[in-house]
């Protein structure tokens, strides 16, 4: 990739000028103002840490509103729309899929987070016990013994499928090749999922050798996508998704049975009647974090940092932890399943429940493992060709 071959950040502005499909993120979908008496801290956001539009009791505590905007997730866009997109000064706040830290702090495209400031951060225990410096999951917000990014959301994600279609209980990897299901199997473009994924699966079922399907070599990503290629040449693959709505959509209409995709596209299905379950892997799991990086802005105001620091710390609290879980499926921090108990009057007795049981069974995906999803791998270059190869074959 461009950083890892040491090309200039200039001419990696020539080249994403030169792109116009690389620049098309900024301020497309939502965004919602509250009023606020202070100001507006602008918030991108990949489609996961809004809580319901609701920003109101950080409004109420703080003077400030929040502005949201869609932000894409592929790591060679979130770079194209910082550098050259003028989104450095754009945004406050960029939360998305962490271990982004490399080239971002390379460019000097965010800050170094200073934890003293968010009373929230010392009482976050899943901190200290699944992404303390040390383990796989220092990766998602930590770069350099220093910390980048303040963790919203924990998770491991599997796929999904319709039990209703397939015959019952699905739990390996392999039933996304498994030719029963041809032609009703979906992956997401994305091989830092379904690539690895895949790895996770050939190196259980012994179809491969790789070491380690977190950062593989150039000839073990090359082995994963020479089977990918053979199976989507034999119609294993109705569609490679790109977008939320699409997923939901294949599994709502039932166009596919088994689907690479996140557990959020599970709740949606569910609650429009359609049964669909995520499943258990023998495999384990990809588990990552998402990060909420301050966006380095030489011009941003003492006040306004005040404010972004205000913001990542509720978002570090019970109430929004409890309402992420809730909407979304993922395990945020510890105090939101003690703040959906206590406060009555804001969650249910079943929504309570709901969250207590999200985040315990995110915490058993944690402790069964799996791989740790890789953003940035050494061989980030040939895994972006690898990738090209598989959506041309």
């Amino acid at each position: 990739m461009l950083f890892e071959q040491g090309i200039s950040r200039r001419s990696l502005l020539r080249q994403s000028i030169g792109s116009a499909a690389a620049l098309p993120l900024i301020g497309q979908l939502s965004s919602r103002a509250f009023a606020a008496t202070k100001g507006t801290v602008q918030f991108a956001d990949i489609g996961v840490g809004d809580p319901g539009g609701d920003w109101s009791k950080y409004t109420a505590a703080s003077g400030w509103g929040v502005n949201l905007v869609a932000f894409g997730n592929a790591p060679s866009a979130i770079l194209n729309v910082l550098i050259a997109g003028g989104g450095q000064g754009t945004y406050d706040i960029i939360n998305i899929v962490g271990g982004m830290q490399k080239p971002l702090v390379e460019n000097s495209l965010i800050d170094e987070i200073d934890t003293s400031k968010m009373p929230n951060w010392a009482k976050d225990s899943f901190v200290q016990k699944y992404l303390t410096q040390g383990t796989p999951g220092f990766d998602f917000i930590g770069y350099d013994k220093k910390i980048y990014g303040v963790p919203t959301v924990i998770q491991g994600d599997s796929f999904a499928y319709l039990p209703e279609a397939t015959g019952g209980e699905l739990t390996s990897y392999g039933a996304l090749f498994d030719p029963k299901f041809k032609g009703y199997v979906a992956l997401e473009d994305n091989y830092t999922t379904a690539g690895q994924k895949t790895a996770l699966y050939m190196k259980a079922a012994k179809l491969a050798t790789i070491e380690d399907p977190h950062d593989m070599t150039p000839g073990e990503i090359k082995a994963v996508v020479d089977f990918l290629i053979e199976k989507k040449k034999e119609g294993q693959f109705r569609v490679i998704w790109n977008s939320f709505e699409q997923s939901v959509g294949l599994l709502v209409n039932k166009e596919v049975y088994v689907m690479d995709c996140w557990e959020p596209m599970v709740f949606v299905a569910n609650s429009k009647g359609v049964k669909a379950v995520y499943a258990k892997p023998s495999e384990g799991y990809l588990l990552w974090a998402m990060a909420a990086y301050i966006v380095k802005n030489p011009n941003r105001t003492q006040e306004q940092t005040a404010a972004a620091y205000a913001l990542l710390d509720f978002m570090l609290g019970g109430w929004y932890g409890a309402k992420i879980t809730s909407l979304r499926g993922y395990m945020t921090n510890p105090q939101a399943v003690s703040y959906a108990k206590a406060n009555t009057g804001e969650f249910s007795a079943d929504e309570a429940a709901k969250v207590e049981a999200i985040t315990k069974g995110v915490e058993a995906k944690l402790a069964q493992g799996g791989t740790w999803q890789n953003r940035w791998p050494k061989n980030v270059e040939t895994y972006e060709s690898e990738w090209a190869r598989f959506k041309a074959a």
